[in-house]
């Protein structure tokens, strides 16, 4: 679904995805559709309801300044492709939209069916809330103890002292909105299911807006993603900005689903969250928020540890796929063989012998297995050891020169998933006709569904480095801040929900670990690592958003080569422009010279530190500029390569492209006074 309530792709998934099987050994990068084990059935045909559910879990919405519009992925390994591609001409960015859905259970937990509009009333209730400007400042995450401790952090716009002056002065919050029937707001415009609040208690600031789709889902509508200061302040940190407000939000979702026969039931919260774009959809992160909230399950006993043999496809392929699309995005994975002894993942040779559990094949696996970073090695020369492993990422701890945590880590589960491999506790399930045939969320079994839907919707995500992240923080690894934590009969998933009176969270002048985690008994107040209300994720996010996802690209460390980068899969590093590849695929063009555009790559923000001819630019004109900018930005997605020349072998079958990136050039510096940029 897209644009305006357009609902057919140009090219559907399904026959994108067609005779997949029989095109893996030619092009072995392939999204391939595979949903995390999970322990559901179906329920019986005559089964009772005893439980309501809402998925995703947790949503996300990203914001773009476009009214067009797609969806937020709903198939575990396979991206959004909306109809246009991801840009409403090069200027404005279509808004990923998230869906929510009702689904049946019985006593037992097994799945009945999905609940829609035709056999029930559905009410859908959202509270999302942005409180950013009420939090306080990062400097780091709170729960590395002593190899990377935890900073404290003063309150954001502490010249605001009452709670009462902070909430209606920074917390920009429209209360709850309601929704019900099919087909509700069609076209986004009733004022009644518009959310947003107030900043500075004089400027509207919208938070987006509900619809309903023609079941009777929820459709979450991101806002535009407008950054602003109604006091012309100055961007001095890339966090921490006091003055200014961004539109990034979240909250719970709730519904209520009366029956034909008068019976009603509350469905279990999901959350939704609205952050920002993914620049780069089609290259997943090396490790997700799923990865990271699935290991959390294994490690609290809320799912099962992994025993083998595990699943070739499902639980290996996708690591060693997100690696492979890495030199796309990254000059430093482009240049792996320089700096790591290491195949190439995107060879269809190299991907057979990974995808070989035999006992002859033991040495090869083990012998890439080492080439892994060890998240277990807290050794005291780790920093030194463990440096110039997969992937080179730099992690939480990268203000402790000399701390293992400089480097990006693994999840313990996704670790434990690797080991197994090298060790052949596996099948190889890879070449799967009916998987590879799995286009939309119907065309997987009833029973696998809901856990489809919350693992797509954080798929895309990033599961780290959290200094702070992406989209959202390291508080999603903590167990205290999910249902499961205090009743066992929740699902892993749900987010635990706070009902507090003030969506100001006052534990005193300081953010340290210890009030984190514990609340300030003095004050009456309960730990921000524990159940959450409206605005609660987003408020650890960067002030305004802009500066901390732009300011953090790549790292130059102690060693110049190779560069150590953040988070290359959403916001890209090094790409190839649409006019290199323009000329790449020119037949008038020599081979050889065709071969040095392929060969090129260029810096992603390129043209945004230092705009036009101001030789005085600097890192702040640059993350001040983007504010206004950033829609203007490339999006990284796949392309045709050259085919029947063989002197262009080296240039594979599909290539990932940098296009619709907008025109950067600006003859005067801009400031936040001036508003957004004109188009």
């Amino acid at each position: 679904m897209t644009g305006n309530g357009g609902t057919v792709p140009g090219v559907r998934r399904r026959d994108f995805l067609a005779g997949a099987a029989a095109l893996a050994t030619a092009f072995p990068l392939l999204p391939k559709a595979a949903v995390a084990a999970g322990g559901r059935a179906l329920a019986p045909t005559d089964a009772r309801i005893a439980r309501l559910g809402i998925y995703p879990a947790i949503g996300i919405c990203r914001v773009g300044g476009s009214d067009r519009w797609f969806l937020a992925p709903e198939v575990p390994g396979l991206p959004p492709r909306p109809e246009g591609g991801f840009k409403d001409g090069e200027q404005a960015i279509k808004k990923q939209v998230q869906r929510f859905r009702v689904y049946a259970f019985d006593d037992q937990g097994r799945v009945i069916r999905e609940v829609v509009a035709g056999e029930a009333r559905i009410e859908w209730r959202v509270h999302v809330a942005n409180t950013k400007a009420a939090w306080y400042g990062f400097n780091n995450p709170l729960d590395n103890g002593d190899l990377a401790p935890g900073l404290p952090g003063r309150r954001r716009n502490q010249y605001f002292v009452t709670t009462a002056e902070r909430e209606t002065m920074l917390v920009i919050d429209g209360g709850e909105t309601a929704i019900t029937g099919a087909g509700t707001n069609p076209d986004g415009g009733d004022r009644r299911y518009a959310m947003g609040g107030r900043f500075w208690d004089q400027f509207d600031v919208g938070l987006g807006h509900l619809r309903t789709d023609d079941q009777g889902r929820l459709l979450v509508f991101p806002p535009d993603g407008r950054s602003a200061s109604p006091t012309a302040a100055p961007i001095t940190s890339f966090a921490d900005n006091d003055g200014w407000h961004d539109d990034w939000c979240d909250g719970p979702v709730e519904a209520r689903v009366t029956f034909a026969d008068g019976t009603a039931m509350d469905a279990d919260h999901a959350w939704v969250a609205s952050v920002g774009p993914n620049f780069a959809p089609e290259i997943p992160p090396i490790s997700t928020l799923h990865d990271v909230i699935a290991s959390l399950n294994v490690e609290q006993g809320w799912a099962p540890s992994p025993a083998g043999p595990i699943s070739f496809r499902r639980d290996v392929y996708p690591t060693f796929r997100r690696l492979a699309l890495m030199e796309w995005v990254a000059a430093a994975a482009n240049l792996r063989q320089g700096w790591l002894a290491v195949g190439d993942f995107a060879d269809p040779a190299y991907l057979a012998r990974l995808r070989d559990p035999s006992v002859g094949n033991s040495e090869f696996r083990r012998s890439v297995f080492q080439k892994f970073r060890n998240p277990h090695n807290d050794a005291p020369d780790a920093y030194i050891t463990e440096r110039l492993k997969l992937p080179l990422m730099t992690g939480d701890g990268i203000n402790y020169d000399g701390s293992p945590l400089q480097w990006f880590r693994f999840p313990d589960l996704q670790y434990e998933h690797l080991r197994l491999w090298a060790d052949g506790s596996f099948v190889d399930d890879f070449d799967d006709a009916a998987a590879d045939a799995v286009a939309d969320l119907e065309d997987i079994d009833l029973a696998q569904q809901p856990d489809a839907l919350t693992e797509a919707a954080l798929e895309p995500c990033s599961g780290g480095a959290f200094h702070p992240g992406v989209e959202l923080t390291y508080y999603l690894r903590l167990k205290e801040m999910y249902a499961r934590h205090r009743d066992p009969a929740a699902e892993p998933f749900r987010l635990a929900l706070g009902k507090r009176a003030s969506l100001v969270q006052d534990i005193g002048f300081l953010l340290t670990p210890e009030t984190a985690f514990n609340g300030n008994p003095a004050l009456g107040t309960p730990p921000p690592i524990g159940p959450q209300g409206p605005g609660d994720l987003t408020r650890w996010m960067g002030l305004p958003w802009q500066c901390d996802a732009f300011s953090c690209q790549q790292v130059v460390m102690q060693a110049d080569f190779p560069t150590a980068v953040w988070w290359p899969a959403l916001l890209p590093i090094d790409v190839l422009p649409e006019e290199y590849y323009r000329n790449m695929m020119r037949d008038d063009l020599p081979a050889d010279q065709r071969l040095k555009f392929f060969e090129s790559r260029v810096a992603w923000s390129r043209g945004v530190a230092g705009i036009g001819y101001h030789a005085n630019a600097s890192y702040w004109d640059g993350i001040t500029n983007m504010i206004a900018l950033w829609e203007r930005m490339g999006f990284v997605v796949k392309r045709p390569g050259p085919s029947g020349d063989p002197r262009l072998a080296a240039i594979p079958g599909e290539v990932y492209v940098e296009v619709g990136r907008g025109n950067m050039e600006g003859r005067f510096r801009w400031t936040p006074s001036m508003g957004d940029l004109p188009n």
